[in-house]
């Protein structure tokens, strides 16, 4: 099922939706269960599940951290899919976020397959531009995966058509230029993005990168459609004195943050 009816849902009640990434692994599997099932408790609509990766390009210290203890914890391919599982389970959509490398060494046509079967929605992917996918789309295709690229700020408007042109589900707007982490302001640069990506496509838009608070959450739904945030529930698990701590604040954070993108 493509992630494009969370985002008419969330339409029809007139906000926009709410997107939460964590890592799969972190504190361990079945923690990380446990916290996104509370991501879906307390509003969000869809989940970024992480696929711990040694070498994340885009992403800041908060999920390198969080990627580095599930790693060192033996997290594997597998385990993420299980994690996808017990995620689509909740009746939540979920995606992957993942870097290219771990996909090709599973293997593109078994991850789409694999993926499909545990539930999963579609995958983002972060390092892989629309001109070089002819080892992924197929098989996503083939397997009715959602396929989310990435626009930047520095795009160009022929790069973002020719992206938003193979994009299915939704779009991923990142609303600076730099890695991943919390900011103290969104910015103008994210409005003007997704403006600029309107033209070129009716699917859904969400914006991540450095959204951290309810506040930041109305902003960017006043003009996209979805809102992504990881740093800050990461941070709130890293910052934790023990792992049930953690999962009630994510879960807090979560609720805050599905007020916000209401409030728009």
């Amino acid at each position: 099922m493509t992630t494009a009816v969370v985002f008419e849902k969330a339409r029809a009640e007139g906000r926009s939706a709410l997107v939460g990434y964590l890592p799969a692994g972190f504190p361990s599997v079945e923690g990380s269960i446990t916290a996104m099932r509370a991501l879906v408790d307390s509003g969000v609509d869809i989940i970024e599940v992480g696929l711990p990766y040694s070498d994340p390009l885009i992403d800041g210290p908060v999920i390198q951290a969080a990627a580095d203890a599930a790693l060192r914890a033996g997290t594997t391919t597998p385990d993420v899919l299980r994690v996808v599982e017990a995620v689509a389970a909740t009746g939540a959509q979920a995606v992957v976020m993942s870097y290219w490398n771990p996909l090709a060494r599973y293997g593109p046509e078994r991850f789409a397959r694999d993926l499909a079967a545990a539930g999963g929605a579609g995958v983002i992917t972060p390092d892989l531009t629309p001109d070089a996918t002819d080892d992924w789309i197929p098989p996503a295709r083939a397997h009715d995966l959602d396929t989310v690229f990435l626009v930047a700020p520095s795009s160009t408007d022929e790069r973002i058509a020719m992206t938003t042109a193979q994009c299915r589900g939704f779009v991923y707007a990142t609303s600076v230029m730099g890695v991943t982490g919390t900011r103290e302001q969104v910015g103008d640069a994210a409005a003007v993005l997704v403006e600029r990506t309107r033209k070129t496509t009716d699917l859904p838009i969400s914006v991540g990168l450095g959204v951290s608070n309810a506040d930041q959450a109305a902003e960017i739904a006043g003009f996209a459609d979805g809102v992504v945030v990881g740093s800050a529930f990461v941070r709130r698990m890293l910052e934790a004195d023990d792992d049930a701590a953690g999962v009630a604040e994510v879960a807090e954070l979560a609720g805050s943050l599905a007020e916000g993108v209401r409030r728009r």
